[in-house]
């Protein structure tokens, strides 16, 4: 009888080792690196698969890709496989949806508190109540995202050339604002600054909470300064002026 000289390219171990064990040669290689034990082989699978059953595994030596055949699933276990393949591709949209969903109202509840804050809490709460649902679930949100792009344009030095260039020119402006020297007198035009760059977290982080903070800066200072006036939306725009 001839003797076959079989030794498991995973464990190293020989007929003489382990006797009981199945063997199999699940590839094209030839020569004693065909042979490996069935579980070696398995668990070496499991290694490679890492959880992910669907995975294809091949042979180190001669990259033939492994056929794995799995025995059928019972009704329960194909629903619950069935149900586990769903949520893995909900999942990514739902938590997108939660993560949406709790920005937009945040900026809700921010718009909300900003109005009251600057309203008043009665005169804002009356406005809020008498406005169009629709019009608060749309217009709330925009409040605080207002807010961050006015600190992100320098809008101040676009109004400053519109000016110069035209309203300077008007002779009865004059009685109303001081008169600015003109592009011929001072020889050039004062460029706007660049903004303020949102690469740099420092700056970013500078634009998000100075927008964010400027309804109570405002109305705090209002108090302040133009305790007399009686409208607190005055009072926050004669600050913010």
């Amino acid at each position: 009888m001839h003797f076959i000289f079989r030794r498991c390219w995973v464990c190293f171990a020989t007929d003489e080792d382990e006797p009981s064990v199945a063997w199999v040669k699940p590839c094209l290689c030839r020569g004693t690196t065909k042979w490996v034990h069935q579980s070696c082989l398995q668990r070496w699978i499991d290694e490679k698969q890492a959880g992910n059953s669907a995975a294809t595994v091949s042979c180190p030596q001669c990259n033939t890709d492994y056929i794995i055949m799995f025995p059928p699933l019972g009704p329960l276990l194909q629903a619950i496989e069935n149900m586990d393949r769903i949520v893995n591709k909900v999942c990514p949209f739902a938590a997108a949806g939660i993560v949406v969903g709790s920005l937009y109202w945040s900026a809700v509840t921010y718009g909300a508190v900003t109005v009251m804050q600057v309203l008043g809490h009665k005169d804002g709460l009356e406005v809020m109540e008498k406005a169009d649902p629709l019009f608060l679930l749309v217009g709330l949100p925009t409040i605080p995202l207002t807010l961050i792009l006015g600190k992100m344009i320098r809008w101040e030095d676009h109004v400053l050339r519109f000016w110069r260039r035209h309203l300077s020119k008007l002779s009865f402006m004059s009685f109303f604002l001081p008169k600015l020297k003109s592009d011929s007198d001072v020889g050039y035009m004062r460029e706007p600054a660049e903004a303020t760059p949102l690469s740099d977290p420092v700056s970013a982080t500078r634009v998000l909470c100075g927008g964010l903070i400027l309804p109570t800066i405002a109305t705090l200072v209002g108090k302040v300064c133009f305790g007399f006036v009686e409208s607190g939306l005055h009072r926050a725009l004669l600050v913010r002026l």
